[in-house]
């Protein structure tokens, strides 16, 4: 088992500079190989506009790829003493099936900084039970390759996340976009995505300051990694911690949400964080293309059920809603085992990358 001391000081991988290289994997899934169109897109940008080498790997474009051969590429990024960070070109739904073939020991001699998030939530909590420190964001196909054109928000945590350290500040964004446009069609590409006014953050138990180390990621994820009991300690293990949830386009339902946090509760888990970051709840799908009244009525549904969750077995815990992190645009980058600041009384965050 890893060192626990990491929970107390963090372990922050050495940040690449304009000019390096940076490795772009498929962990999850293969889709540039579906949609070259963003995949190309964020490639293009992470040259153009930050000033990087991207490196494809082997399966990069491949759908179907075995675990193990995937598990391949992330050692072969790791252990490249060229390579200066590893990014996800987007997430999936098995990369759970990953873990288990890496090599602990080759991860943690060879620390890089690793960008992505729904769910990459498991290499990320993989490798902070390393001691590693990951960023919960960023992907080449999404963030980078965004229609129109990089979000400013977006783009500034991102490259923050990237090259800099130190504090960075959360802001609340005045107007978001949930409504997506087929990435089979190029004229997606010509324009911006849609953009409509956004809530504001929504404060529960604020009037407490809580600095601490965060953990989570894509909720739907970490039930699974619950349910296999992998990548996951003992539950006082995170007291103290901040933790930080979000869902996907998946969207599952309020009571679904519900019943995941209850499990966390009945486990221990929930009691043990001190505030708790909600993302803004992804709340239109090709699947459940929802209207604007009923994308609202969403996400407060899925508010109410966290409320509800924290109400039974975290009743002292701050919670921030409708932060913009996950499946959000913009996106905020949020360090999985790095510090995070939630200052109640003044309705700020803060975030050390």
């Amino acid at each position: 088992m890893s060192d626990p001391r990491y929970l107390r000081d963090p372990r922050y991988p050495v940040k690449p500079n304009p000019g390096d290289r940076v490795a772009v994997l498929s962990p999850s899934s293969g889709l540039p190989g579906l949609f070259p169109l963003p995949y190309e897109l964020g490639v293009r940008r992470l040259q153009d506009e930050f000033g990087l080498k991207v490196v494809e790997y082997p399966t990069t474009r491949t759908m179907g790829v075995t675990p193990e051969e995937r598990a391949a590429d992330i050692h072969a990024a790791f252990a490249d003493p060229g390579i200066k960070a590893v990014i996800a070109s987007i997430g999936g739904d098995d990369q759970i099936t990953v873990l288990p073939h890496l090599d602990r020991d080759l991860l943690r001699a060879n620390p890089k900084p690793f960008f992505g998030y729904s769910d990459n939530t498991n290499l990320l909590l993989f490798l902070r039970d390393l001691g590693i420190v990951g960023y919960h964001g960023g992907s080449v196909m999404v963030e980078l390759g965004r229609p129109g054109a990089l979000h400013p928000s977006t783009a500034a945590s991102l490259r923050a996340a990237l090259f800099t350290s130190g504090e960075f500040e959360l802001t609340e964004a005045s107007s978001s976009g949930d409504v997506n446009s087929p990435w089979e069609d190029p004229h997606t590409f010509a324009s911006e995505p849609y953009m409509e006014p956004a809530d504001g953050w929504s404060w529960h138990n604020g009037d407490q300051v809580v600095e601490g180390i965060g953990w989570g990621g894509n909720l739907e994820i970490i039930s699974w990694l619950l349910m296999a009991d992998r990548a996951v300690r003992p539950a006082d293990t995170y007291a103290g911690n901040v933790l930080f949830l979000e869902t996907s386009e998946d969207m599952p339902r309020a009571d679904e949400v519900y019943w995941i946090l209850r499990s966390m509760g009945e486990r221990g888990l929930l009691r043990q964080f001190p505030a708790l970051l909600m993302g803004r709840a992804k709340s239109w799908s090709f699947e459940k293309p929802l209207g604007p009244e009923a994308r609202a009525t969403f996400r407060r549904q899925q508010r109410e059920a966290v409320l509800k969750a924290l109400q039974q077995y975290a009743p002292d815990t701050m919670a921030v809603f409708d932060v913009d992190l996950g499946h959000t645009d913009p996106q905020f980058v949020v360090p999985v085992g790095g510090r995070i600041r939630v200052d109640g009384p003044a309705r700020r965050i803060f975030v050390t990358y």
